[in-house]
């Protein structure tokens, strides 16, 4: 009996547009346990709280609203904070970006 394991993959929600997503696919902003506001790394291991974001930037202006984030994060959110991760995100959204089409280019073919 050779049984196939399917590896589990975590879900997570959007806070802006709560739309569920495997948590890779998802954006990641910490609250540190020392109260600073930043973006996870790449492999989403930060200590702290988590918010998750979907990559596109409609998602990352609705997120940034300082009541949206804070209720996620638990904490109050700052004008300097909010700043600092839209620096932050500007780069990830371009390589996201970047990332999606070069994917899509190879199998884009409209049906007429």
């Amino acid at each position: 009996m050779s049984a196939t394991r399917h590896k589990h993959v975590p879900f997570r929600t959007c806070i802006a547009c709560h739309q569920k997503r495997p948590k890779r696919e998802l954006l990641r902003v910490v609250r540190r346990p020392e109260g600073s506001i930043e973006v996870d790394n790449e492999k989403g291991k930060l200590s702290g709280r988590g918010a998750y974001i979907c990559p596109t930037r409609q998602c990352c202006e609705a997120a940034l609203d300082v009541r949206k984030l804070g209720r996620a994060l638990k904490c109050q959110v700052s004008a300097q904070d909010i700043e600092s991760l839209r620096q932050a995100l500007l780069p990830l959204l371009a390589e996201q970006s970047v990332g999606q089409r070069a994917d899509q280019e190879p199998g884009s073919q409209s049906i007429e």
